[in-house]
């Protein structure tokens, strides 16, 4: 199995100020790497959809139906009366509701001191209540809602910028307050442009029994922020047409700037010229993955990088009647399988780069996306994740939406999802040669087993960390070896100062460091000769990492292999090669585990979490070769804590004064019986 990807946060060097919430070392990174090109016979959506194409296929405004609006009752009134009730309550809680204030000092903090995350809470929520507000009306239709809806248009209308103040250095002014004279289109603002559009769009006239002004205002804002912006400039960087690969930003925000598009726009040819503009920006967005669909942003990243790119293809589908239909192209039929290919176990993720080890996928939208490819593996996917998504009560109670798009969706999708078949489909194997990823389990369909994921790729992935060769092991569909992932973001995440952050260091990865060299970020430093191979009794993974690694680390060669023996245990063998002697080399092992050394040569790890008794593995390895030493990481991050327990163990199997030419091999097991 297959899907791949190897896309870079990669911005042209002279769009740095317009992206300046991105590392430096990744921008100079993307430079080196050039230009996207299109790949060898690749479908080009330019070239089946060119601009007279569009304007002969698209629906006119006025006639384009996408969901039920605030009149038509009976489509609202339909929904079973559970959700109606759920969706009326989120609306309820919002009544009479002091819309957050955001003043400039809240604002300046990024710019101050690097802290996103004040202003972020009270920006989305904003967005939050004016969404539960929207649909509770559209459910209830008796005009409660109305006067705190206005409100929260209104207030989102007066706000300076849309986006947030990590994104406000794109303007020319730099980072600090917004200048308004300038409009950019971030990846929020254009979310807004949305939420205000479907707004506009569902409530209509209704609107104007508070003012007919309300309406007159979302279109004046959307189009002065969204509209013309978008299509008067082509060096937005995540356009595309500018140079260098792009990521999720390309999907996500032109998922809604056509959404805002197709909404709001009047003036038809302007419609079409913007919808043509759309589908050549995302081009760029396909060119970036290899053929077999994989994403290096992670599983996290996917739910606004491939599933943006399908929020995309389904309003072309939908505003044309089908005639825009690429779904039986091969790529975008990978691109949407990655999801299920990198699960784990229950909201378990390969977590590699930025990604969480917890991920919550948008469950309807795989459902969707699953039906509309013809594959029933992901669509049971995305019923499983779907129904994971509501929890326990199984309703819509406190799970209010944000991108209005979608949560229509959910709302009117709810009752079909519910019912189609929900079963994960648990690969086996999977290797994703574009990214260079490997994950294995011991039998398809079960968590009740050892699982093992492996990567190579090369230190300017986008969202990167220095972590070429790292691997993560699961034992009964809990974390024993880990990726961390990445703390809260701050101002320091995407700056030149990026890797001075722990998590991102190869030191905190499952890999080795060589007289306390780490691996360098880069695009030059990447995993050489790789191998993968799989079959019934194992599969494997074998990578050169010297090429990770900076000179001064004098490494001629480091060949590892990660292996699953299915059924037996896993082992990670290192055969390397130093062109002059070490003092030291420290092979890094992290664990949310409780971890005892039992005796020389062997640790004991007990999983943290899971119902007991919990799973028990053994680390097995060469005593008289390596010493271990445990070193106590308190987490006390907000991000880290949603996913870790307080404390991690950075296990460090230590080689004082090596040979200069070894092998190494470290085994995991199930604890045998003492």
């Amino acid at each position: 199995m297959q899907c791949a990807r190897q896309g870079i946060v990669e911005v042209h060097v002279t769009q740095m100020r317009r992206y300046a919430g991105w590392s430096l070392i990744v921008l100079l990174a993307v430079v080196l790497a050039g230009t996207a090109m299109a790949r060898d016979g690749r479908f080009q959506l330019r070239e089946l959809y060119p601009r007279e194409k569009i304007e002969k296929v698209l629906i006119p405004r006025a006639e384009w139906h996408p969901w039920p609006t605030w009149s038509e009752r009976q489509a609202w009134e339909g929904l079973p009366a559970p959700l109606r009730q759920d969706l009326i309550a989120n609306g309820e809680q919002y009544l009479r509701y002091p819309w957050p204030s955001l003043p400039a000092t809240l604002f300046l903090e990024y710019a101050r001191d690097g802290n996103r995350s004040h202003y972020e809470h009270e920006h989305f929520a904003r967005r939050n209540a004016l969404t539960d507000l929207l649909i509770a009306e559209c459910v209830e239709g008796k005009g409660r809602f109305l006067d705190d809806i206005v409100n929260g248009i209104w207030a989102i209308c007066e706000e300076s910028f849309w986006g947030v103040p990590a994104h406000v250095g794109a303007q020319k002014a730099g980072s600090g307050l917004p200048d308004p004279a300038e409009p950019v289109v971030d990846l929020f603002a254009a979310e807004t442009g949305e939420s205000l559009a479907w707004t506009c769009y569902l409530l209509g006239a209704r609107l104007d029994r508070v003012s007919p002004m309300i309406r007159q205002r979302i279109r004046h804002e959307i189009d002065r922020r969204i509209l013309t912006p978008c299509l008067e400039r082509d060096d937005f960087g995540w356009m595309g047409f500018t140079g260098g690969r792009v990521n999720n930003w390309n999907p996500w925000c032109n998922s809604n700037w056509l959404a805002c598009t197709l909404l709001i726009e009047p003036d038809e040819a302007r419609r079409t010229a913007a919808v043509a503009k759309i589908v050549r920006s995302l081009d760029h967005f396909f060119d970036a993955y290899a053929d077999d669909g994989g994403c290096d942003e992670g599983p996290g990243y996917w739910g606004r990088a491939p599933a943006s790119l399908f929020d995309c293809l389904e309003l072309l589908h939908s505003a044309t009647k089908g005639a825009i239909d690429v779904y039986a192209q091969p790529l975008a039929r990978e691109m949407g399988r990655y999801i299920h290919r990198v699960h784990i176990a229950d909201d378990y993720f390969v977590n590699f780069a930025d990604a969480s080890a917890l991920v919550h996928p948008p469950g309807e939208l795989v459902y969707r996306y699953g039906r509309r490819i013809g594959d029933a593996q992901l669509a049971s996917f995305g019923a499983y994740a779907y129904a994971r998504s509501l929890g326990e009560g199984g309703g819509f109670l406190g799970k209010g939406g944000y991108t209005v798009g979608r949560y229509l969706a959910e709302v009117f999708h709810d009752g079909e999802v519910r019912t189609a078949p929900a079963q994960p489909p648990l690969v086996r194997d999977a290797w994703l040669d574009g990214i260079q990823v490997m994950t294995a389990r011991c039998t398809a369909g079960t968590t009740n087993c050892y699982f093992v994921a492996a990567k190579g790729g090369h230190n300017a992935e986008s969202h990167n960390h220095n972590d070429v060769g790292n691997f993560l092991v699961y034992v009964d569909g809990r974390p024993v070896l880990i990726d961390v992932g990445v703390e809260t973001y701050s101002r320091k995440t995407f700056s030149s100062q990026r890797y001075d952050i722990w998590t991102m260091q190869s030191a905190y990865h499952n890999l080795p460091t060589i007289d306390g060299v780490p691996q360098s970020p880069g695009r030059a430093f990447a995993a050489r000769a790789v191998r993968y191979e799989a079959g019934d009794e194992h599969a494997q993974l074998q990578l050169d990492l010297a090429g990770a690694y900076p000179k001064q680390a004098n490494v001629k060669s480091w060949v590892r292999t990660i292996r699953l023996e299915r059924g037996r245990h896993i082992a990670i063998t290192e055969d390397y090669a130093l062109d002059q002697p070490a003092q030291e080399i420290t092979l890094t092992l992290m664990t949310p585990c409780k971890v005892a050394v039992q005796k020389d040569g062997q640790l004991r790890l007990e999983t943290a979490d899971g119902p007991e008794p919990r799973p028990t593995v053994q680390v097995l390895y060469d005593g008289a070769k390596l010493k271990p030493v445990l070193e106590t990481i308190a987490v006390h991050d907000g991000r880290l804590r949603t996913v870790w327990p307080e404390q991690l163990t950075r296990i460090l199997l230590k080689a004082e004064r090596p040979a200069v030419q070894d092998t190494w091999t470290v085994r995991i097991a199930r604890k045998t019986k003492d």
